[in-house]
């Protein structure tokens, strides 16, 4: 009876540090937080956010992502260093479209927009999640359908976009005849 309640007992002291180890080992699910920089959950296929590590473009593609699009330059001061090696190296397909922080366009989104009409999950990054978030919001609005002011609470969760992104938006927004829910 006694080595029967050690057995016991032992078994059930391992057992959560079993647990761990399978949930380390088990892939991402659609809705799983990636713990990205400023991460926005627009659908189960459009996630943005600031700069990813390496280890977390391993985890990109373990959670069934299959594309990444950068909007910021290569040289911004949180930059990965051969990013678009990274990418790929993990499964990755990797889009490069440098958005200038203080002049962003209508071609810059139009670009975003061309690539993002597949279905493939994807993360949009930048350095922060400003300019990924803000082409995320409109490619929700204006190509998605989801209606504005539930985008907009998403975008509004990590900043406030300033005086020009807030142009660039309105701007984005009239273009398809859309009015913007504002601040």
């Amino acid at each position: 009876m006694t080595k029967a309640l050690l057995t016991i007992l032992l078994f059930v002291s391992i057992m959560p540090s079993m647990a761990e180890v399978s949930r380390e080992n088990a892939p991402l699910s659609e809705n799983a937080p990636l713990s990205l920089l400023n991460e926005i959950k627009y659908s189960s296929h459009l996630i943005t956010a600031g700069q990813p590590s390496e280890e977390q473009f391993r985890a990109l593609a373990e959670a069934g992502f299959q594309r990444v699009i950068f909007l910021a330059f290569t040289d911004h001061k949180n930059a990965v260093k051969n990013e678009d090696r990274i990418a790929r190296s993990a499964g990755l397909e990797f889009v490069h479209i440098p958005v200038a922080w203080d002049a962003p366009t209508t071609d810059d989104f139009d670009t975003f927009a061309a690539v993002m009409r597949a279905t493939e999950r994807t993360l949009v990054h930048c350095e922060v999640n400003f300019r990924a978030s803000v082409f995320g919001f409109l490619y929700q609005v204006i190509y998605l359908g989801t209606p504005a002011e539930e985008a907009w609470a998403l975008l509004t969760g990590i900043w406030i976009p300033n005086e020009t992104w807030e142009t660039f938006i309105v701007s984005a927004l009239a273009e398809k005849g859309i009015e913007h829910p504002g601040v």
